[in-house]
């Protein structure tokens, strides 16, 4: 039987080594992926403020690549779920049994007008790309006045808290170096809060106003004129464009499921993944499975969802082998978002598909604390590189 497997990043990983590690060497298990290189992308927040190199958040595609998992180094162009095929650029067609879908997330950087030529000049930046991550750390440096905007998109998005966190890393960058009182920190969303779980809500609000930070909710990023550094907004409710200058702006464009999924069978109207939100099977497709964050299961496209997710696709995609119509039902949303709040300090927020907190730890984690922060950012990448890729936790 032959398990194939599109995407190589966290979901495809983790479900491979899963799968590898519960069937036996007669199920031949293989992962498309294009990219020499695998990402631990959720540090590139605290890279962006100048702590750590992103040179530690990559590892070869090889390296990470579960043992007796096949790994074809090419792009997927097109999925026929009708006829159990999956196209790529180079090997051409890959007939399969069981399909699990798992490419990630696709960001546009090109629907922000100007945004791909101002991207790292005159103060535009991102963390959302290993590429342009540096240029936030040079451009917080040189900030030493005027405003500094933050950006978040009109669109489902990975890790939906980092478009904050950057932002309480500025602030206290700018604090700690006597040069807060000199430039002006805004946030801006088009969503009408600055988190979505209540409790968590309340102690980033109280953050926010006393370090007099200014938000600015539904309103949605249009255009960057990089050469006279002016950001355009429109007004979601008025529908006016309004303009903003920047001395620094870290934007996070929107983001859809990758191209060669347009049209696809597999994608619901809103254009992700259609699958049931607690077995990740397919809604139409039975031997097609999808997890992470091209899937439209309605919660925070995180890798701690994945690391919840992954253990209930590999099960049930072993019962659905075994023709067992037990799947396990068990995955109900749960996600983690750790929003750094400042150095040394993170708010880490842990919730459900019903926006209730599902915490793991004997104290209230809506206060900001050290241990939390010690924990992303030296205990969360062990448990990545060497327990989730590993199929082990």
């Amino acid at each position: 039987m032959n398990i194939v497997i599109v995407g190589g990043g966290t979901a495809g990983i983790t479900t491979a080594a899963r799968l590898r590690n519960s069937l036996d060497k007669s199920f031949e298990i293989s992962v498309i992926e294009p990219s020499k290189y695998h990402y631990y992308q959720p540090y590139w927040t605290l890279n962006g403020a100048g702590i750590g190199t992103k040179e530690e958040t990559r590892k070869l595609t090889k390296e990470v690549m579960p043992h007796q998992v096949s790994w074809i180094q090419d792009r997927c162009i097109k999925i026929n779920p009708d006829k159990n095929e999956v196209e790529c650029e180079k090997e051409g067609i890959i007939k399969y049994d069981i399909l699990v879908v798992a490419p990630g997330i696709q960001i546009n950087w090109d629907q922000i007008k100007g945004l791909k030529e101002a991207m790292g000049k005159d103060g535009v930046c991102s963390n959302y790309s290993y590429e342009y991550v540096d240029y936030t750390w040079k451009f917080l440096q040189e900030l030493d006045h005027g405003s500094a905007l933050f950006t978040f998109p009109n669109s489902p998005l990975k890790c939906g808290g980092a478009p904050q966190k950057i932002m309480y890393l500025v602030e206290d960058y700018l604090r700690k170096h006597g040069k807060r009182n000199n430039v002006e920190i805004e946030f801006t969303s088009p969503g009408q809060a600055i988190f979505g779980v209540e409790k968590y809500k309340k102690s980033l609000e109280k953050i926010i106003k006393e370090r007099d930070i200014k938000t600015h909710f539904q309103i949605n990023l249009e255009r960057i004129d990089g050469i006279n550094k002016k950001a355009f907004f429109r007004d979601l409710q008025t529908n006016q464009l309004i303009e903003k200058e920047y001395s620094f702006i870290h934007v996070v464009p929107p983001m859809s499921a990758p191209d060669f999924l347009i049209n696809s069978k597999l994608l619901d109207e809103t254009g992700w993944i259609d699958v049931d939100k607690h077995t990740f099977q397919h809604q139409k497709y039975q031997n097609v499975f999808s997890l992470g964050d091209v899937s439209n299961a309605p919660t925070a496209k995180t890798g701690a969802a994945i690391r919840k997710q992954a253990p209930v696709v590999a099960e049930n995609i072993v019962k659905f082998i075994n023709k067992r119509s037990d799947f396990n039902r068990e995955y109900n949303g749960y996600t983690s978002c750790p929003i750094v709040t400042g150095y040394g300090q993170l708010i880490l927020a842990e919730f459900d598909y019903d926006g209730k907190p599902c915490e793991t730890f004997p104290f209230d984690q809506s206060k900001p604390r050290w241990s939390m922060y010690f924990l992303k950012a030296h205990i969360l990448p062990l448990v990545y590189w060497h327990g989730m890729l590993k199929g082990r936790m």
